[in-house]
Formats: C-alpha cells, sequence, structure tokens
C-alpha cells in the first residue's frame, strides 16, 4: 500500500494508498499526488519506506490517542518490534519523562536504553511474577500511558497489577492504548480493575485515526524530519521481490523489511 518512488517529474516522494488493484510491490504503480510526501535528500528509500507506517502509528498512538503529556511515564508492550522501538523514540521526544519497555526478545531488549528506554521488563515469566514486575517499574505513581502491541496473557498480568484491595483512591488517570494484538486477540477484564483504578482502555487503528488530513500531513512531514535529524531511527533489511515469499513470515526481531522491486 505505501513506498518511495520517483515521480515522472524525477522527485522522490514517499507514497501511500495505491489505486486498487495497483501496488507498492512493483517497478510502477499509480498513486493520488494528493498522497505523495517529499522525502528529505539525507534519508535513503529504506529507511523512509519502513518508517511510514509505524513511525505514524507510533505517533497517533501516544500523540493523538493517549494525549501524552511532558513528564508523564510511559509502558510499552511489546517493545522489541519496530513499532515498538519508534514508539520508544517518539515517547521522549514528546517529552515522556521515563519510558519502560516490555518484551520478550532479550537480545533487542538490551538495546533498547540506546534509543532512550529507561528501563526494561522482560515477558516471559509467569503471570504473578509478571504482575509483581510491572507494579514494581510502576512504583508509588505508577504509568500514565501504556502502549500495548501484545494483547493477551501479557496485558492481563498488566491488568492484575492495577488492582487495589485499599480505600484509597487513585491519584492519575491511567490510558492504555490497544494497537496490536500479537500475544492474542482477547484478554479476561475483571470488573474490579476498572473499579479499583482509574484505567481507560482506548483503542487506535484506522477506525479510530484522526479524520483531519491536515493533521496527519503534519505528522508525515515531523516524522520525515526527525528521521533526517537523527532523532529517529529504525533498523532495515532491503529484499528483492523475487524473495517476498522466504521472508513475509520471518521474525523481524526488531527490523524492518523493504520489498525491492
Amino acid at each position: 500500500m505505501d513506498g518511495v518512488g520517483c515521480l515522472y517529474d524525477g522527485r522522490r516522494v514517499l507514497f501511500a494508498g495505491s489505486r486498487q488493484p495497483y501496488g507498492g510491490m512493483a517497478e510502477r504503480t499509480v498513486v493520488s499526488s494528493s498522497r505523495c510526501f517529499p522525502v528529505p535528500d539525507n534519508v535513503g528509500d529504506d529507511v523512509a519506506a519502513a518508517v511510514f507506517n509505524p513511525g505514524l502509528s507510533a505517533w497517533g498512538a501516544l500523540a493523538w490517542r493517549a494525549q501524552l503529556a511532558p513528564g508523564e511515564t510511559v509502558l510499552i508492550l511489546g517493545a522489541t518490534g519496530v513499532t515498538g522501538k519508534l514508539a520508544i523514540q517518539t515517547a521522549k521526544l514528546l517529552g515522556a519523562g521515563r519510558v519502560i519497555a516490555a518484551g520478550r526478545n532479550e537480545q533487542v531488549l538490551r538495546t533498547l536504553p540506546d534509543l532512550g528506554a529507561d528501563a526494561t521488563i522482560r515477558l516471559d515469566k509467569p503471570g504473578q511474577n509478571l504482575a509483581e514486575a510491572f507494579a514494581r517499574e510502576g512504583g508509588e505513581t505508577g504509568f500514565d500511558v501504556i502502549i500495548d502491541y501484545l494483547w493477551g496473557p501479557p496485558t492481563e498480568a498488566l491488568v492484575a497489577a492495577f488492582m487495589r484491595r485499599d480505600m484509597k483512591p487513585a491519584s492519575s488517570r491511567v490510558r492504555l492504548v490497544e494497537v496490536g494484538e500479537s500475544a492474542g486477540p482477547a484478554i479476561s477484564l475483571p470488573a474490579a480493575a476498572l473499579r479499583s483504578s482509574r484505567l481507560e482502555i482506548l483503542g487506535a487503528g484506522t477506525g479510530s485515526a484522526p479524520a483531519s488530513p491536515e493533521m496527519w500531513i503534519e505528522a508525515i512531514r515531523q516524522l520525515m524530519a526527525n528521521v533526517a535529524s537523527g532523532a529517529l531511527h529504525v533498523d532495515t533489511e532491503r529484499v528483492p521481490l523475487a524473495d517476498v515469499k522466504e521472508v513475509w513470515d520471518r521474525d523481524q526481531r526488531g527490523r524492518r523489511t523493504v520489498i525491492v522491486p
């Protein structure tokens, strides 16, 4: 649906929403001019193509859906994926005071402090132990924003960490933004978890995206500017179109596969 190419006049652009039945995995495609955006000279084709979708997803979840405020504490569930890694960096750019990254891939998890993570949580723990790890990292004030790319058991363990048995009112809102479901499509949600906390569950996706085209155009401009300045980084792997079958379902291990026609 999206990629990087050159217009007839030679301008290099990022494009989105190819006109059906055409697509981006080709030497030529058909796209409305309103969905073509300039790529900075110092940003490579593969990086621009790789960062577009996950970069906007991270920004939309944090800035628009969660409305992250400077100084707030953010937890990223699924931080070792491409979008999770960009979410860490985006949260810092938006002024997050502390970012905690949770994931299963230990090798990638060790690299996340270099991207701005202040602490990490390994998700390969039994449910009760994981809930305790969440509660420990949340501390007295807890998390303000949670960006969830996993759902399923990890989210259930997180919700368990919110369960309060005292009579003290919760100190702040907790906005849990559901973005993906790589760990499972459903959770068991105890009613008491909502009554005993200020937990709010929101979704971030095409159905809840901002309707204003101007907002997205500005978001894309900022995204490309942050990549050009080095404030946002994404790891890529260039793969020839002829090899797409072999790599389509492969674990990307925190890298974004870019198909090159």
